[in-house]
């Protein structure tokens, strides 16, 4: 996880999970419109996962 995606994570969490899936994408955003935080983690979450 680059700095970089982390710091795209805090201010446009659907924007740093593209290289994720279209899957993770629509999850992050939808947790997004639902709130800020719960997008930031989803997508923290999403790219602190080693198995892909």
């Amino acid at each position: 996880m680059s700095f970089w995606r982390v710091l795209l994570a805090i201010f446009f969490p659907p924007l740093a999970v593209i290289g994720k899936g279209c899957g993770s994408i629509l999850i992050v955003f939808l947790l997004w419109l639902c709130g800020w935080v719960p997008g930031i983690i989803a997508a923290l979450v999403i790219l602190n996962n080693p198995n892909k």
